[in-house]
């Protein structure tokens, strides 16, 4: 840093230049380490969906190679949701003691062991083994690669890198099924080896999040890291000073046990992080996304056309939400996304009851179709990324991993009770699981509307400290 003396607006004298806060290209230097961190971390994400989209396309396959039942089967499709269960609750932990980059070596040293286990496979339960570490895996990717993301990304940037995570999910779910239906399932389980692969050389070339490392007292790795990320020629030391001295605050409060997480100074952070995994999860996605088939069969539309223009359809809206996210802002995003999957149920619903009372049947397939894709269209404009990107912007970094953790955990029981409910719901009534799905997505609006604050634009540190004040 240059000598304040001399220096005029910026101008150089004597030979000396003070890199002044207002001079855009000394202070933001070049974003090109950030984007190249981000794309490494993703590949975390593209496993998670490469792990969740595996089982639909290789069904058939699997049951008839190794004479497997449906309730055999059943359980090597669900297990996974409990595998990323155990996930979420260590990830946090593992994320604080070894650093986020260590908590994605071993979720990638997970995900390794589970495809090859299952890649080798003859019987049920090495199956099940192979998918309950994968799932692991994937539970502990779905924590820790956004708020490694939104700890490295500067403010103006953290809104559509995180919301990265949710569109390589969405992309490598659709890829699993498309590639599923030509290749077999070992070579799909060999297949999953790949993002980890990459993820697993990109960690040695990136950097460690600046924030973790400033919180384990390590100045001289935080500053490199930081400089690294916001290129060589910036002015990293406002941004510097302000992390560190958030740290050092936290640093003088009580490391919190998971009672202490509900105390009124985290209380608001606590209640927004699991409320909106819990309105992400309860409104029916999970139960939509794992029988979008039968849903379609039902409603008398092509399964395969479904969800071809479903998979399609998603990818498109999520990158979309992606760019808007810094643009828009996240609770408008939520509260849009909240008024289409309210009324994407309503549609549903409303094809079922006619097909129910047997009343204008030729229109039950077009209403089924418009419903679930309003429905997905609007999950993947907001509801699919945006719990995750605030998530990792609201709790301060000295309960974040226990706060993440809990918060993760919510949504993984949220994932498993929605698709484990869903068949027994539609059994009860058909339109009847739309209109409760349409009732839960309203409550959700209520909520984002009184609880939600807009993070766009803000530093963690500023975020935090209004939202814990």
């Amino acid at each position: 840093m240059g000598i304040k003396e001399d220096v005029e607006d910026g101008v150089e004298k004597n030979g000396i230049r003070e890199p002044l806060i207002s001079d855009h290209a000394s202070n933001k230097g070049h974003p090109w380490m950030v984007y190249f961190t981000t794309l490494v971390a993703v590949c975390g994400s593209y496993e998670f969906g490469t792990c969740a989209g595996y089982s639909s396309p290789t069904q058939d396959a699997i049951r008839t190679d190794l004479g497997l039942s449906l309730a055999e089967y059943s359980l090597f499709g669900s297990i996974l949701t409990f595998g990323a269960m155990i996930g979420a609750i260590t990830a946090g932990p593992i994320a604080d003691l070894i650093g986020r980059k260590g908590a994605m070596r071993v979720s990638s040293a997970f995900c390794v062991a589970g495809w090859l286990v299952i890649f080798f496979s003859e019987g049920p339960i090495p199956l099940d083994i192979g998918r309950l570490a994968t799932g692991y895996g994937m539970g502990s990717f779905s924590y820790v690669v956004p708020v490694f993301i939104a700890e490295i990304a500067p403010k103006e940037l953290r809104g559509a890198l995180t919301a990265l995570n949710q569109f390589m999910i969405c992309g490598a779910v659709s890829v699993s099924f498309v590639i599923g239906n030509v290749l077999s399932w070992r070579t799909l389980a060999l297949i999953g080896l790949i993002p980890t692969g990459v993820l697993l050389l990109g960690l040695f070339i990136i950097p460690e999040s600046p924030r973790w490392l400033a919180k384990r007292g390590r100045g001289k790795e935080f500053e490199a890291a930081l400089q690294t990320l916001r290129g060589k020629d910036a002015d990293i030391s406002q941004e510097a000073d302000e992390i560190q001295d958030y740290i050092t605050s936290l640093e003088q409060l009580p490391k919190p046990k998971l009672l202490e997480l509900f105390q009124t100074r985290y209380l608001r952070s606590v209640t927004i992080g699991i409320g909106l995994m819990v309105c992400q999860q309860f409104g029916g996605i999970n139960g939509i996304c794992f029988y979008l088939s039968s849903i379609f069969e039902l409603a008398g539309f092509s399964a395969f056309a479904g969800t071809v223009i479903y998979a399609c359809l998603q990818i498109v809206i999520t990158g979309l939400g992606a760019a808007l996210i810094d643009k828009a802002g996240r609770k408008p995003l939520l509260l849009i996304s909240g008024t289409g999957l309210v009324a994407g149920c309503i549609f549903t619903a409303a094809a079922f009851y006619l097909k129910v009372h047997e009343v204008g049947l030729g229109a039950v397939p077009a209403l089924a179709l418009i419903g679930i894709l309003v429905y997905i269209g609007s999950f993947s404009l907001g509801m699919g990324a945006v719990p995750w990107v605030v998530m990792s912007e609201i709790f301060p970094i000295n309960i974040k991993g226990l706060a993440g953790s809990v918060a993760t955990l919510v949504n993984w029981f949220g994932a498993w009770l929605c698709s484990y409910t869903f068949n027994f719901l539609m059994s009860w009534s058909s339109y009847g699981t739309f209109i409760v799905y349409a009732a839960i997505n309203a409550v959700a609006i209520v909520f984002i509307i009184v609880v939600v604050p807009e993070t766009k634009g803000k530093s963690l540190e500023e975020l935090q400290a209004a939202i814990n004040a």
